[in-house]
């Protein structure tokens, strides 16, 4: 059954970080601690290693084949990656500083945050 939800969970994070662009670890993180009972720093750390590869290269793969971006895109992006490659590298040890219900807190109050501002502030 253990090997079931983390099928599922790994599709709905799939689907949902082609479909929007997210991170994956925002559907993947929560579902891990719910579903599976993992600590939140166990969470956040199986996360990164399940969003390591497939979700940049098949979700680029399909959006550059589209059209919808192009090289200059992929340029951004590799940019965007040197400052998450530092800044992943701090957040963790960041995170690994943090209690458990400080760091469920604080990730929860993140989402809260921005599911606010995408929903009465963002202009369409």
């Amino acid at each position: 059954m253990e090997m079931l939800y983390l099928v599922f969970i790994g599709i709905g994070a799939g689907v949902l970080a082609g479909l929007f662009g997210i991170g994956g670890g925002i559907v993947i993180v929560p579902a891990l601690v719910l579903l599976m009972g993992m600590p939140q720093h166990t969470a956040t750390g199986t996360s990164l290693v399940a969003l390591l590869l497939p979700v940049g290269i098949l979700g680029v793969w399909n959006y550059y084949h589209s059209g919808t971006i192009t090289s200059q895109h992929i340029k951004y992006g590799l940019i965007v990656a040197l400052g998450l490659f530092t800044g992943t590298f701090f957040g963790s040890k960041i995170a690994l500083n943090l209690s458990r219900e400080t760091l469920e807190r604080a990730f929860a109050i993140f989402l809260i945050i921005l599911s606010v501002y995408i929903l009465f502030f963002r202009k369409p």
